[in-house]
C-alpha cells in the first residue's frame, strides 16, 4: 500500500485495564498522514491513557496498533524513533537553555555534533526562539517553554507528533501562537499530529478531524463541521420593528410549514429552524413577498460544544440520524 494512503496511526480493538477499571475499551482509530487529529473527552474518558499506549509508555491490555508503520508492542523502539511526544507537564531541565537542550537531544538521537548544531539552529528559527535560545528554561514564559518543548520533540524529524493538552495554562495569545506552529508542522512539513485538548475552540480551529471519547470508547470521529451538522440545525433569528410585524411573520411561516424556534423575551423577533442549505434565502423571499422585512437577522450555527455536551456528557450520548 502507498505510504500516502497508509494511516499514520491505526488502532484496532485497543484497550487498557487498571485492576477492575477499564480506562480504554476496544478503541478503533485511524489518523491519516499529515492530519491534525484531536481527541476530546471529559476527565477520565481515556485520552491520556490512549496517548500513553500509542507512544509505548503503557502496554495495552488487548488489541493492536501501528504508529508510523511500526507495531507498538512488537517494535516499540521503532515507534519511539519515528515519533515525538509533548506531555501535559513540561519535562525540561529548568537550568538548561533551549540551545543546550536541542543539542543534547540531537546527540542522544545519534546526530553528529555538526548535524546537531545545524538542526538546533533550524528549530530555533522555526519556533522564533533565537532571542531566548540561551536563557535557562526555568526563566521563560509558559508559551516560550511550550515552543522549546515542541522543538525538542522535533529534533529527530518525527513522522508523528503526540501532544497531550499542549496549551493548558497558556494565555490566549500564547495559545494561538502555538496553534500556528502546529498548523505549520502539518501543512509545511507533513507531520501527523494527534492531540488531546480540553479546549473545544482549539479543536474546532486546529483539527482536520476530532474523535470524542466517552468512558473509554470512541463515540464519534469526523471533521468538526460534520459533527456540528449532525448534532443540530441552524437557527435563523429575524428581528422586526414591532411585535405586530413579528406576529404576522410567525403566522405566515407557520402556514408554510416552517418550524419555529422560541426566542426568549424577544416579542419583536422570530426564530426559524433551518433544516437544509438555502432555506434561509427561501424564508426571506417568502416574507418579502408578503411585505415583511426584518430590521436585522442572525444565523446561529451548532457549535462543537453542542456536540461535546451531547456525546460526552448527556445520558443519551448520540447524534441525530
Amino acid at each position: 500500500m502507498d505510504n500516502a494512503t497508509t494511516p499514520s496511526i491505526r488502532a484496532v480493538g485497543l484497550g487498557r485495564d487498571f485492576a477492575e477499571h477499564t480506562a480504554v475499551d476496544r478503541l478503533d482509530l485511524e489518523v491519516n498522514p499529515g492530519e491534525v487529529y484531536g481527541l476530546l473527552g471529559p476527565n477520565g474518558s481515556g485520552k491520556s491513557t490512549t496517548v500513553r499506549m500509542l507512544t509505548t509508555m503503557l502496554r495495552p491490555s488487548r488489541g493492536t496498533a501501528r504508529v508510523a508503520g511500526a507495531d507498538i508492542t512488537r517494535d516499540p523502539g521503532a515507534v519511539r524513533r519515528r515519533t515525538g511526544v509533548v506531555l501535559q507537564g513540561t519535562a525540561l531541565d529548568p537550568l538548561m537553555s533551549a540551545r543546550e537542550l536541542l543539542l543534547l537531544q540531537g546527540r542522544l538521537q545519534s546526530l553528529t555534533a555538526r548535524r546537531a548544531r545545524a538542526r538546533c539552529a533550524e528549530l530555533l528559527t522555526t519556533f522564533d526562539a533565537r532571542d531566548f535560545a540561551d536563557t535557562p528554561v526555568g526563566r521563560l514564559s509558559g508559551g516560550q517553554r511550550r515552543r522549546v518543548d515542541l522543538a525538542v520533540a522535533l529534533v529527530q524529524r518525527p513522522d508523528v507528533l503526540f501532544l497531550d493538552e499542549p496549551t493548558t495554562g497558556l494565555d490566549p495569545a500564547s495559545r494561538r501562537g502555538l496553534w500556528d506552529e502546529i498548523r505549520a508542522l502539518s501543512a509545511d512539513h507533513g507531520v501527523t499530529v494527534l492531540l488531546t485538548t480540553q479546549y473545544l475552540e482549539e479543536a474546532d480551529q486546529l483539527c482536520d478531524r476530532v474523535g470524542i471519547l466517552r468512558a473509554g470508547r470512541l463515540v464519534a470521529s469526523a471533521a468538526p463541521h460534520v459533527l456540528k451538522e449532525q448534532v443540530g440545525e441552524r437557527v435563523l433569528t429575524l428581528r422586526f420593528g414591532d411585535a405586530l410585524a413579528a406576529g404576522r411573520a410567525r403566522e405566515l411561516l407557520a402556514a408554510r410549514g416552517e418550524r419555529l424556534h422560541t426566542v426568549e423575551a424577544a416579542p419583536h423577533s422570530v426564530g426559524i429552524r433551518l433544516a437544509r442549505p438555502g432555506a434561509d434565502g427561501e424564508t426571506l423571499l417568502a416574507l418579502a413577498s408578503a411585505g415583511l422585512h426584518a430590521a436585522s437577522l442572525t444565523v446561529d450555527e451548532p457549535s462543537l460544544e453542542d456536540v461535546f455536551l451531547r456525546l460526552a456528557l448527556s445520558p443519551e450520548g448520540s447524534l441525530a440520524a
